[in-house]
């Protein structure tokens, strides 16, 4: 299915809507065994007297905690899109992907050891800022009311660990997910059992994407395997276009 452009304006900040708040939190790192960084997102209105869903956002290999809020200001497309009565109400969170005590977006960033680290995100992930945040915020904890969702390498971890943790996530997006996205016997091991865990999987990715073959690739596995799932080609290529594009479309899908 071909995913039409969001409407004009889409990603303008408006004087005239309602406004969440962005900001930077620390959690405590076992996996890491240090404090790391996330951004996050509470959208307008929020009060701790409300119990609210959360999509964790993930980035790609160049970009940490911090990338998606300076490409793409995804609270101004959450927040028109609130100010239109076009989402369930949820927190965002944007953590750093690369687990790893230095989770800069400097040097070689493919290094073996900034690979391996998005890799050790997933425990990073399940078992330290997942209960900071359902401590800390007043959320929702059920699978149904959990998503996870992110661009390129943050695409492929989507993929690798929302379809893992099925019983957590029963939501996952994958926007031009990267060749980390695990091959077809390692991605879903319980197929029918998946399928049943999931509420929505999207896999989305631009025509003119060199790296379009991993999407292509991983919907014909999720078709052999009779794994339902959204599939959309669109216009463009690896870039932010697209991203906030799936982000608009994305999110209004969510917890209903």
């Amino acid at each position: 299915m071909f995913l039409e452009s969001a409407p004009s304006g889409y990603d303008q900040y408006r004087e005239d809507v309602p406004h969440g708040k962005m900001a930077t939190i620390e959690y405590e790192s076992c996996t890491v065994g240090s404090k790391r960084k996330c951004m996050i997102y509470t959208p307008p209105g929020y009060t701790d007297e409300a119990k609210y869903n959360v999509l964790y956002l993930l980035h790609g290999i160049g970009g940490d905690e911090l990338e998606w809020f300076h490409h793409a200001a995804p609270q101004v497309i959450l927040d028109n899109l609130y100010a239109e009565n076009k989402l369930a109400p949820m927190i965002v969170v944007l953590p750093n992907g690369r687990a790893m005590p230095n989770d800069r977006a400097e040097g070689n960033l493919f290094d073996a050891d900034k690979i391996k680290a998005f890799e050790t995100f997933e425990s990073d992930l399940v078992n330290d800022l997942i209960p900071y945040v359902e401590s800390h915020y007043p959320v929702l904890t059920g699978s149904e009311n959990r998503a996870l969702a992110g661009l390129s390498m943050g695409g492929g971890q989507s993929l690798n660990i929302g379809l893992k943790h099925f019983r957590t996530f029963a939501w996952i997006g994958a926007f031009s997910p990267a060749p980390n996205t695990k091959v077809d016997e390692l991605l879903i091991p319980q197929p029918e059992e998946t399928a049943a865990g999931l509420r929505l999987l999207w896999l989305s990715c631009g025509i003119l994407d060199e790296l379009k073959h991993v999407s292509d690739r991983t919907h014909t596995c999720l078709e052999e395997l009779h794994v339902p799932h959204i599939w959309h080609e669109e216009s463009g290529g690896h870039d932010w276009l697209v991203w906030k594009n799936d982000l608009y479309h994305f999110s209004k899908l969510l917890f209903r």
